[in-house]
């Protein structure tokens, strides 16, 4: 079912949002529900706005918020050949569950090719390059013909993400990037989820706190409390590079307004 929402939120013209004055934009939208962004998002770019999901508890909020009222939104994913079963199978579930459809992206290279070219295992000895390979790559021509984009992650998920805007200009891809979730926490996540009795990764009630690729994703162990502690655990990589910017970070400081 769809619902007919008049967007009332934003109504300054789409051709006046260029990346120096987006930082406005996102602080007006602080303070409003994250439906308002999505509902605006939808209304501005329709069919060129497309949302990453990861399959993690954020991106089920997100995508269930959409499907109340745009279910055929493209909703994509990337698909690495690494991912769990368990991810599989949700993808399935959430199809079924909220009517939407997924866009399975592809970098066109099997794990195959991938070790005769770089070596087997490459996610051992260079992390980096194996996401950039199964994710970043795949990810930059997937939004090539896009203006906007979608994303779940949020400000306390970890140091890196801290300041994450929910508005921002995403340089590296070379279009508009909302996180409409970034100020929510872990708590409220999981608050939605069982308010919607929404499916889930199941290997969350086995203690992972993040998941990603089968190599690079363990369980939380005693004591963590940084949900992505289990990603690429012994090594300094805390992003598979896909929020990376040219500068090396996940959101240029200098454009940060969170009032």
């Amino acid at each position: 079912m769809i619902n007919h929402i008049s967007i009332k939120t934003i109504d300054t013209p789409i051709k006046n949002w260029k990346p120096a004055n987006l930082g406005r934009l996102s602080g007006r939208f602080e303070h409003r529900p994250s439906q308002d962004v999505l509902r605006w998002a939808a209304a501005s770019y329709g069919d060129d706005l497309a949302v990453a999901t990861g399959f993690g508890a954020s991106g089920i909020v997100i995508m269930h918020m959409i499907a109340q009222f745009r279910p055929q939104t493209t909703f994509f994913y990337l698909q690495t050949d690494l991912l769990f079963p368990e991810t599989l199978a949700l993808r399935d579930q959430l199809s079924a569950r909220l009517g939407i459809q997924f866009t399975e992206v592809h970098s066109g290279l099997s794990l195959g090719e991938q070790a005769y070219q770089y070596g087997r295992q490459l996610w051992q000895r260079n992390p980096d390059l194996c996401c950039t390979l199964r994710k970043v790559e795949p990810m930059r021509q997937f939004l090539a013909n896009k203006r906007a984009w979608v994303t779940a992650i949020r400000r306390d998920q970890a140091a890196s993400r801290a300041f994450t805007q929910i508005v921002d200009w995403d340089y590296a891809n070379g279009l508009v990037k909302l996180a409409p979730l970034a100020s929510w926490t872990r708590e409220q996540v999981w608050d939605y989820i069982h308010r919607y009795d929404l499916p889930y990764n199941r290997l969350h009630d086995q203690g992972f706190g993040s998941v990603g690729c089968v190599p690079c994703t363990r369980p939380l162990s005693d004591g963590e409390t940084d949900e992505r502690a289990g990603r690429w655990a012994g090594t300094d990589k805390i992003e598979c590079g896909i929020h990376i910017q040219p500068d090396g970070k996940i959101i240029r400081t200098s454009q940060v307004d969170l009032n």
